[in-house]
């Protein structure tokens, strides 16, 4: 950042349940510091931080965004950096993006809701991450917002190490700084506690504090740094950024205990910091990626270390290859200017990179550092997606990868045994945004809808099939015969195939087509016409003859063999099941184990965390393709949940038998 110092460079991230207020104080954190001529408002859709028609008409956030300014305290030039996330758990994965380009965060509860889902999510986060966080208390100007009973709440869920900073006055016409130089008398017993956190980081300020001197404001703002830094202190702020309330404090306690570039610099895959100050080798780290409708690809870099000037030749060292560090813009919502450097914490958007993908690590000639790769939580949502029209459909795999380059999170895959193009992520809401996304920016028109289930048959006992292939139709005819034993295959045995014939009844250069006629088989299986696992095949008998047998007549008679020894060893179907882990508050355990049930959910364990109850439990993946907008609305929204595959198991058989009678159908329709 221009004339600001690395060691005076601050970066963090807000992070908090939906509606917590990030966005509005984002808004009040830019007027402040002067980067808006006004304080924008999610309300009347000025905000600087929701500014895409997307968020705007939701009015929530969904991308993450940097932003950053200058703001002077003690006579000092101070770099802000901060990322605004969203709070909506569909969008949780720009949270993680966001985290990993920052040194601290900032999480936000509202004085009105307290804790919820969201809050124990982003605290969970910055601890995963082992990232120093404070805590801001919001919302203070809204109808029976409580600071005490909030604090007392975070405290208790969070530890005794949440300690305000800041404290609304009685009138909420302000707040009492307590790191200020002048402690207010309703804020010495606070001040104190302070000052015994502090001391515990030196031990000369120890000893200071033992014999009943006090700290003096910098001695304490020290010691509150280093104990920040250990996250064994965690600032609380008082805020009503509607009003001002707080900004002001908010800053100059960030420009105080905030640890810079510096102090906690980046760290490469091996775990090792890297090397922050301006003089060091340029490394950079791509936190984000957006398809700009204007500027094109747009690649949002956070500076590591180094120096990052317009004219640098900069080598990604993922991919193996150069680029031009030209056109980097500061980027403040719709605002955008051009810079010529930039230093450890720094954030540029860089527009026309070649071949530069979000992770990537772009540095100086010479320098080679990597990051440790994104792990983001497993879809929750899978919905089948196919274009309105022909015309859309040509162009839908263009469209799916732009979307899916500006949020890592959504995954299309092509499901090989239901024949269908599946769009996968986080909820219902991200994936109604990303079908918005395809017709603004692409033009294309999609239909989503509920994938079919991709059933597998297998069978549970054992059984034989024969089939002989015999036909003339003058001149050389077709003849093939097979004899085969079926069963399940052993879990422990990685063939599924076994040539037991002996004899010569059938010769071994036929061996192959009647292989190939297994495989061809399985992909069609006799009950519903589902792939076929998890069986062991043995040919021990057959005949040939020496004029008309051919590879294709045992390839054919191998697959009807198949198909009548399937149906003697007792087939059924398999479903996909899958693991669930859903976090909800106390009140809705009832409604939320009763649903289970009548999904075919089985509950396989329960613990508490943060105040709130964790089921685990497994389901069919069937009945849980809609399972994140029915717990929403089941939990009025406090509810969330992970899931991931298990295991395949057996269809019941009253299911099943829906299932096959559906097969058969639409079979016999696609015939005529």
């Amino acid at each position: 950042m221009k004339d600001v110092a690395v060691s005076d460079v601050r970066t963090f991230a807000l992070l908090g349940h939906t509606a917590s207020g990030k966005t509005t104080l984002i808004d009040a954190l830019l007027y402040k510091m002067g980067v808006n001529d006004r304080q924008g408002s999610v309300d009347t859709e000025s905000s600087m931080a929701d500014y895409t028609d997307e968020e705007k008409g939701r009015k929530i956030t969904i991308h993450a965004k940097s932003f950053s300014g200058v703001y002077s305290a003690a006579g000092r030039k101070h770099g802000m950096v901060m990322c605004d996330t969203p709070g909506f758990m569909d969008f949780f994965g720009q949270v993680i993006l966001a985290t990993r380009a920052v040194e601290s965060a900032v999480v936000l509860v509202d004085a009105h809701s307290g804790l919820q889902v969201g809050s124990h999510r982003s605290w969970k986060q910055t601890e995963a991450m082992k990232m120093p966080r404070a805590i801001v208390i919001s919302g203070l100007d809204r109808e029976n917002a409580s600071f005490e009973k909030t604090l007392e709440a975070i405290q208790s869920s969070w530890g005794p190490q949440c300690l305000p900073v800041t404290i609304p006055q009685a009138d909420l016409k302000g707040v009492s700084d307590i790191l200020g130089t002048v402690a207010a008398a309703d804020t010495a017993d606070a001040r104190t506690r302070l000052m015994e956190v502090a001391a515990e980081t030196d031990d000369a300020l120890i000893e200071k504090f033992l014999a009943g001197e006090l700290l003096t404001a910098e001695e304490l703002a020290s010691g509150l740094k280093k104990a920040f830094l250990k996250c064994s202190f965690v600032p609380v702020f008082a805020c009503a950024a509607p009003k001002n309330l707080g900004i002001t404090e908010l800053l100059n306690g960030i420009t105080r205990i905030f640890p810079s570039p510096l102090d906690r610099p980046m760290v490469n895959a091996e775990g090792k910091p890297v090397a922050a100050g301006p003089e060091a080798p340029f490394v950079g780290y791509v936190w984000r990626t957006v398809n700009d409708p204007f500027m094109g690809q747009l690649t949002f870099v956070r500076v590591c270390g180094g120096t990052l000037r317009s004219d640098l030749e900069a080598v990604n060292v993922t991919r193996e290859g150069k680029e031009r560090m030209a056109n980097a813009l500061d980027v403040n919502g719709r605002k955008q200017a051009a810079v010529e450097t930039a230093t450890a914490g720094d954030i540029v958007a860089l527009a026309k990179l070649k071949n530069t993908k979000l992770g990537d690590a772009l540095c100086a000639a010479g320098t080679l550092v990597t990051f440790a790769p994104l792990a983001f939580p497993h879809p929750v949502i899978w919905q089948s997606v196919v274009g309105k029209t022909q015309a859309d459909e040509d162009k839908i795999g263009t469209a799916l990868a732009r979307v899916t380059d500006d949020d890592p999170t959504l995954h299309v895959e092509r499901n090989t045994d239901t024949h269908e193009t599946i769009l996968s992520g986080a909820g219902d809401v991200q994936l109604a945004v990303a079908v918005e996304r395809m017709k603004k920016r692409s033009n294309v028109e999609v239909v989503l809808s509920t994938p079919k289930v991709p059933y597998k048959e297998t069978v549970t006992a054992r059984g034989e099939g024969h089939y002989k292939h015999k036909k003339q139709t003058g001149g050389r005819g077709q003849y093939g015969e097979v004899y085969l034993r079926i069963q399940p295959r052993p879990a422990d045995d990685d063939e599924w195939f076994e040539d037991a014939v002996v004899g010569g009844v059938i010769p071994g250069n036929f061996m192959p087509a009647i292989q190939k006629g297994f495989v061809e088989g399985m992909t069609r299986g006799p009950l519903a016409g589902c792939p076929v696992t998890n069986v062991k095949i043995s040919v021990y008998d057959g005949s040939y003859h020496d004029v008309d047998s051919s590879e294709i007549a045992f390839k054919i008679a191998g697959a009807r063999a198949l198909k009548d020894g399937m149906m003697k060893a007792k087939p059924v179907l398999l479903e996909p099941i899958m693991t669930v882990r859903i976090t909800v508050p106390d009140q809705f355990m009832g409604d939320v184990n009763g649903d289970l049930s009548h999904r075919r959910g089985r509950v396989v364990g329960m613990e508490s965390d943060d105040g709130h109850q964790v089921i685990l439990a497994e389901a069919p993946q069937a009945e849980m393709f809609r399972y994140c907008a029915e717990l929403r609305s089941m939990t009025g929204g406090k509810g969330s949940f992970d899931m991931s595959f298990a295991r395949y198991d057996i269809v019941p058989s009253n299911i099943a038998q829906k299932i096959i009678a559906e097969a058969a159908k639409h079979k016999q329709e696609e015939e005529e």
